[in-house]
């Protein structure tokens, strides 16, 4: 257990120059806070203990602005960068060495109690403000880019992106 977490310490500081130290990971990043939270959320939902998985996951919440439900399935060395706004749902599921930025949901499009929410590979990096929905499936190695709403699979290795921005001149008077 000790070495998942020098593991996922490690994860952070190779992806991210700003990191000083892992100290500083450590205690003070919202991505490792909520994935330590969710390490613990989620056996307590596979037990049936909902109640106590969830108030964890309140907590998580409350404490990064990062809301992981305790039923979703993490991978290792998940880097989380800027993480506010990150909503991860109930049945997703999410591979090993992935970046997530802020604002992105793994969502889900109907209220039905079966699998509603994205899987994704494992290498995939999703960018900020990206919306994942329905339970489609992100191929190892893909690349999501900022703001792109996806609601078909994508294979692996495959890059999604929204419409590139369109720079309008002033008008001239």
């Amino acid at each position: 257990m000790l070495g998942d977490l020098f593991d996922f310490i490690n994860a952070y500081k190779r992806y991210d120059p700003a990191a000083k130290s892992r100290l500083e990971i450590l205690l003070l990043y919202g991505g490792p806070k909520a994935i330590f939270f969710h390490r613990l959320a989620h056996p307590l939902y596979n037990s049936r203990l909902y109640f106590f998985a969830r108030l964890l996951s309140e907590i998580a919440r409350l404490l990064t602005g990062i809301e992981i439900h305790p039923g979703a399935k993490i991978g290792r060395r998940l880097v989380i960068d800027h993480g506010v706004g990150v909503v991860i749902g109930e049945t997703a599921v999410v591979g090993d060495d992935c970046i997530i930025f802020h604002t992105t949901t793994l969502g889900g499009v109907k209220f039905d109690p079966v699998k509603r929410h994205p899987t994704v590979g494992n290498r995939v990096l999703i960018g900020a403000g990206a919306k994942v929905l329905g339970p489609i499936t992100l191929g190892d190695d893909c690349r999501i880019g900022a703001n792109t709403v996806v609601l078909h699979d994508v294979p692996p290795g495959h890059t999604v992106m929204a419409a590139p921005s369109l720079v309008v001149p002033p008008k001239v008077r």
